[in-house]
């Protein structure tokens, strides 16, 4: 099993989901961040400055079996992609096992 994690924008969250839906990861956990990124230079809208590294940005944990890796995150890598600085970033770990709570069920069965 693998842990994918994930930070995005919040404006591309509504494709990722469904990107993510369309390869069959139908079960996520996601959160509303703030962060600070490389971009340096704010941008001007209307005459007021603002920084564009510390934008909110969505953050996705997601874990899924082994199979299911490589499409979560070329689903991720297509949807959330905008081509600008500050598209986010994936991070991907191992998961040792996982238990269901209300069964005790134990393995990758208890993603399904």
């Amino acid at each position: 099993m693998k842990k994918i994690e994930a930070i995005i924008r919040k404006s591309k969250f509504s494709d990722v989901k469904e990107a993510l839906h369309d390869v069959g990861v139908n079960f996520f956990s996601y959160w509303d961040v703030t962060g600070l990124g490389n971009e340096k230079e704010g941008h001007v809208y209307r005459g007021v400055s603002y920084s564009t590294s510390d934008i909110q940005r969505r953050y996705l944990s997601i874990v899924v079996n082994d199979e299911f890796e490589e499409a979560a995150i070329q689903a991720i890598l297509k949807s959330g992609a905008t081509g600008d600085v500050g598209d986010g970033k994936i991070f991907v770990s191992d998961i040792n096992e996982c238990y269901r709570i209300r069964t005790g069920e134990k393995g990758g069965q208890t993603l399904n």
